[in-house]
């Protein structure tokens, strides 16, 4: 597993084995190696590099973007799955070539101001609705940029404006809530 953390890259390779001692089945782990490496000066890999809002798609992963904020809804509160209430509002953010419904929770909601410019990194984009939207998440960030490379935004490419058809987070061959197949009798 790889994993880049700031300006270090750590390498953790773990091996295990598994094997059948006196019909008992025992997992034990031989080995855990840990190694890293600095890499201040190395260039940025590709994930860290800039794309254009019009390069967006319904399922990106892993987008660095830099965007302006066109404009902020009012804060709704909305019930987690965890029953806890969260506070959530939608920012209408773009640059040059299109915009994208921003979705802001809880605290980040109030360091964002219209106008404000912003550098999002390692952000997702998923279906709401039908609708495409930009989110943070909880393994992404954002950061306020004090001078704007963005001098206009084009409204007219709303990315959210547009229906995407929703994947089924099922299969529809298969029956939803288990079974068998064939209801055919077995014969023993």
């Amino acid at each position: 597993m790889k994993r880049v953390i700031g300006s270090l890259r750590a390498h953790i390779h773990a091996h295990t084995y598994t094997a059948i001692l006196k019909n008992r089945v025992v997992q034990s782990a031989c080995r855990t190696e840990v190694s890293v490496e600095d890499m201040s000066d190395k260039e940025p890999a590709e994930s860290e590099e800039l794309i254009k809002v019009e390069k967006l798609g319904t399922n990106s992963r892993e987008i660095n973007v830099v965007v302006k904020v066109v404009s902020k809804s009012e804060v709704r509160n909305v019930t987690g799955r965890d029953y806890s209430i969260h506070r959530v509002a939608d920012a209408l953010v773009g640059d040059e070539t299109g915009s994208v419904v921003l979705t802001l929770w809880d605290d980040n909601i109030d360091k964002i101001t219209e106008e404000a410019t912003l550098r999002v990194t390692n952000g997702y984009v998923n279906l709401f609705r039908g609708n495409m939207r930009l989110n943070i998440g909880r393994y992404g960030s954002f950061q306020l940029l004090e001078e704007t490379p963005i001098t206009e935004i084009n409204t007219e490419n709303n990315l959210s404006e547009k229906r995407y058809e929703q994947e089924r987070r099922y299969r529809s061959d298969r029956p939803r809530y288990g079974g068998r197949r064939d209801y055919q009798r077995r014969r023993y």
